[in-house]
């Protein structure tokens, strides 16, 4: 938000437009890309996978529901309706939280951390060639910084 003392609004460079453009094209089409080459390898979707893969990482393999609805920048319905998908493949199991008993954490099962195991090749080979391929000559560290800033400031946003 800008303030009536803020100083005015200067128009985008042609360069400025041309990223802002961009980023939007990659937001967009970025993920619907992995998610179907990791289908044509007949592995998890996308969605699925990053449910499965944030699950792994978390201490005991679990997570509240909504802690990885946030993890994977999902509604909490939307990730509530990927556990439930991944619970009748006896990949995830819902759990009454030890800590709060009206909630629910998502628990990765062995056969889940097998089969995030399993379609982790796709995957990055997905994001080689949708992602990281298209960066040669590109400082990674600079650009994974200033992407770091931009979700720091929407975290900040939030809180």
């Amino acid at each position: 938000m800008s303030s009536p003392t803020a100083e005015p609004l200067r128009p985008l460079s042609p360069d400025e437009e041309k990223l802002v453009r961009a980023l939007g094209q990659v937001m967009y089409a970025l993920p619907r890309l992995i998610d179907a080459d990791m289908v044509g390898d007949r592995q998890l979707p996308l969605t699925e996978y990053t449910a499965l893969r944030v699950l792994s990482e978390a201490p005991d393999r679990q997570l509240r529901m909504s802690e990885l609805a946030a993890a994977c920048q999902l509604s909490l319905s939307g990730m509530t309706r990927t556990v439930i998908r991944l619970e009748t493949q006896g990949l995830v199991e819902r759990v009454r939280s030890e800590q709060d008993a009206r909630g629910w954490n998502a628990v990765l099962t062995d056969a889940g951390f097998a089969r995030v195991e399993e379609s982790w090749p796709s995957h990055l080979a997905a994001v080689r060639r949708r992602f990281l391929d298209h960066f040669e000559g590109i400082d990674l560290v600079q650009l994974a910084r200033a992407f770091e800033q931009v979700g720091k400031a929407d975290r900040a946003d939030r809180c």
